[in-house]
């Protein structure tokens, strides 16, 4: 940290914390960029749908994206924070924000921005962690390309796994649905299932069956292996909202198809949180964004942000004008 104060302190180093640090940065603002090293896409090979940068390496984006804010005088630290905290202000200026990292060093900022993004927590089924970003998916859109007229099996653990189910049949001719512990099917999603020439499995999956380092199959309770090349789960995207949580904010559940799949932190529609001055972007905020999204979702944000700063700096002015 080359200052002790920046016009805005950024929270987390990925696609919408640095396209937030590009803009500001462009904008002619201090900024600063804390990361922790954990992007949520790191077991992923290759990054889709960002239009220009299709199949790019995660970590690849990263470093374009680095080099670019850097070019515009954007400074990144690593490391991690571990609260944020409301300084005094003082006539028309408001006070800002102080960030304490782990460790004990502090910077300050007038604006905070929050992009740590989420946690995928997965269901406790034995091996699925050590396939995830690989063999064991969650997004059609991110990895359905990848597995396309493969045998994809679909893990139900809740009322949306029918809907994954049908979902996916769009990628392959081959779909599974292995009801673990979801809830039955109706008579409805049964008749749409085979319509659709999706087979269903019962009984509980106890793990997986992997061969040369190739996921090969779904192993039942009572010992049957039914081969497969994908496993499609439903993880529980949990918000990295600690600091945000830090300065008083709640995360709420978020729902969908009447199963809650994870919480994240409200805003308002430019990133705005119930805190005055600090602005989240992100999967923080929005539990289904994929790369791009979050991406263009900093870009949103830092320009409220800069306009929210540019009106204390006019207001700044007036006053001291007034003063004479």
């Amino acid at each position: 940290m080359k200052q002790q104060r920046y016009d805005v302190v950024i929270v987390g180093g990925g696609a919408a914390g640095l396209s937030g640090a590009l803009t500001l940065a462009r904008a002619r603002r201090s900024v600063l960029v804390i990361d922790a090293g954990e992007p949520r896409n790191a077991p992923a090979s290759h990054v889709h749908n960002y239009l220009g940068r299709e199949s790019t390496p995660p970590g690849e984006l990263l470093a374009i994206g680095r080099g670019e804010m850097a070019g515009y005088g954007g400074e990144i630290v690593e490391g991690r924070v571990a609260s944020a905290e409301r300084l005094p202000g003082e006539g028309e200026k408001e006070g800002g924000f102080r960030v304490v990292l782990e460790g004990g060093s502090t910077v300050e900022a007038r604006r905070l921005l929050v992009t740590t993004g989420l946690v995928d927590e997965l269901p406790p089924v034995p091996g699925l962690a050590e396939r995830w970003g690989r063999e064991v998916l969650h997004c059609p859109y991110c990895h359905g390309r990848e597995v396309a007229d493969r045998p994809i099996g679909v893990l139900s653990t809740g009322p949306l796994a029918v809907h994954q189910a049908l979902m996916w049949r769009q990628w392959s001719g081959d779909v599974t649905l292995f009801r673990h512990t979801g809830p039955e099917p109706t008579d409805e999603e049964y008749e749409q299932l085979a319509a659709r020439g999706v087979a269903v499995v019962d009984g509980e999956v106890s793990g997986l069956e992997v061969t040369d380092d190739r996921f090969t199959g779904v192993r039942l309770a009572g010992g049957r292996v039914v081969p497969r090349e994908a496993l499609v789960i439903q993880a529980r995207f949990t918000a990295r909202s600690a600091v945000l949580e830090s300065l008083g904010l709640v995360p709420v559940a978020q729902e969908m198809g009447g199963e809650v799949i994870g919480t994240y932190i409200p805003t308002d529609p430019v990133g705005a949180t119930e805190v005055p001055g600090v602005w989240a972007a992100g999967n923080v905020t929005r539990l289904t964004e994929q790369v791009i999204g979050a991406a263009a979702a900093g870009l949103m944000t830092a320009g409220a942000i800069n306009g929210d700063l540019i009106a204390e700096d006019t207001r700044t002015a007036v006053e001291a004008r007034r003063r004479g």
